[in-house]
């Protein structure tokens, strides 16, 4: 039985020549750089980060 995680790449390989690189965009000190620009240290710092959702309710009063 194959797992979700073979299938995945099972995919990725029959589709190979189609991909493109993706360039990954941060907000540094007011302006957008990407990532693969940053030292080792601060990508993986980058790689730590958590996406914050800001709940959308209404407030008590």
């Amino acid at each position: 039985m194959k797992t979700l995680n073979d299938e995945r790449q099972q995919v990725l390989q029959q589709h190979q020549q189609e991909r493109s690189k993706c360039l990954v965009y941060t907000r540094v000190m007011g302006y957008h750089r990407p990532v693969e620009s940053f030292n080792i240290g601060k990508q993986g710092e980058h790689k730590e980060r958590t996406l914050f959702c800001e709940q959308h309710g209404k407030a008590a009063i």
